[in-house]
């Protein structure tokens, strides 16, 4: 039971990417012909940016690990930007 206690906390991977990554809303102005908001512009993000924080794409793989090393078969499609290690 005492080592119970010693056990470190962490949140599980959903809860680390849920914080990290941004969805892009559908409406960010509100519902359609709703009044408020009408004379500003659209705010994407009202607070600081965290370290890690980006906007998920939804043209990204899923799992790049699993798509590593393929090469995209489409022709003239440009050269996959995953690594920066990797020269192009």
């Amino acid at each position: 039971m005492a080592d119970r206690k010693k056990d470190q906390y962490s949140d599980i991977s959903n809860a680390e990417k849920s914080s990290n990554y941004l969805m892009a809303e559908e409406y960010p102005e509100g519902p359609y012909g709703a009044p408020q908001g009408s004379t500003r512009p659209v705010e994407n993000k009202s607070g600081n940016w965290g370290q890690d924080q980006r906007y998920y794409s939804a043209f990204n793989y899923e799992m790049k690990t699993f798509h590593q090393d393929i090469e995209r078969q489409e022709e003239g499609a440009h050269p996959v930007h995953d690594d920066p290690k990797r020269e192009s």
